[in-house]
């Protein structure tokens, strides 16, 4: 081969070379950057103070900096919109509810929305003024508990566990009055709004109280005779992280779940609940 051919191949060898050079780090370059680029997730959510945006906040701090995503809150202020929304793709996942909720939602509606990683847990008390037990209570009391068939339900299971009364119910069924098989102190249950709970104190024996609404009415944690034990009766109060059905094994959504369940999250919960108000839910033995 001649000088003048030599030059010439090498110059195309080498040409070449730098061509592929060139695509293979623009192609690289690329798929970094769509490595890179943060995933975006929007979470309905229900208003819940300063603590809960704490525990959120945490959340957020998480999701980012160890799964490169980036959560995007919306707040709803009826609780039947976070569903709503969820069903209707507006948000990815919603956390705001418990189990007994999210299937009398389902039901109700035709959903196809389910849990994919639970989160808390928010004990409710029966308090009183008056007593300071639940063996204090004399026969023939008025007992207020929530009317709405979930807090209704979630109330009989409290005064139940107490020993106040018996049930008639299949595990995890949501109970009525109309369940109670054994009443031995012949309690009157009077069934009222579940906001209107903390004003009914004063003039009843003692009250299941929402823990939301007893801190807004600042019912004391003395006025509390018995608080909800968490056992096989609690599993369907726990709440969760919700997915509508067909997104229940996407990637991204799990990690979001990964984000939550940790033990920062868990000291974060605590630190913001010293009372013992909410209390970390993912590991619990029930």
């Amino acid at each position: 081969m001649n000088p003048r051919n030599r030059k010439i191949l090498f110059g195309s060898l080498l040409l070449l070379v730098i061509i592929v050079g060139l695509i293979t780090f623009t192609l690289r370059q690329g798929k970094s950057k769509s490595t890179s680029v943060s995933k975006i997730v929007k979470i309905g959510l229900m208003p819940g103070g300063k603590q809960e945006d704490a525990i959120w906040k945490q959340v957020q701090k998480n999701a980012k900096d160890q799964f490169g995503i980036t959560l995007k809150f919306v707040n709803f202020t009826d609780g039947d919109q976070p569903n709503k929304a969820l069903a209707n793709h507006e948000v990815d996942l919603n956390a705001f509810q418990h189990y007994a909720y999210l299937k009398s939602w389902n039901k109700a509606n035709n959903g196809n929305i389910v849990s994919i990683g639970d989160t808390i847990i928010t004990p409710i008390h029966l308090y009183s003024t008056k007593y300071k037990n639940v063996t204090e209570i004399p026969d023939k009391s008025t007992i207020a508990i929530p009317n709405d068939v979930t807090n209704e339900s979630r109330a009989l299971y409290v005064l139940k566990n107490a020993g106040l009364i018996k049930l008639d119910t299949s595990r995890g069924a949501l109970a009525t009055v109309k369940d109670i098989r054994d009443n031995p102190k012949g309690l009157i249950i009077k069934e009222i709004d579940a906001s209107q709970t903390p004003r009914a104190l004063d003039s009843v024996a003692a009250a299941v109280i929402n823990y939301n609404f007893a801190i807004s009415a600042k019912i004391s944690e003395k006025e509390s005779i018995y608080q909800e034990p968490l056992n096989e009766d609690s599993a369907q109060w726990i709440n969760f992280i919700a997915a509508n059905q067909s997104d229940k094994n996407n990637k991204v959504y799990k990690e979001v779940v990964k984000a939550y369940e940790q033990k920062n999250i868990a000291d974060t919960i605590k630190k913001e609940y010293p009372d013992g108000g909410e209390l970390p839910a993912w590991n619990l033995k029930l």
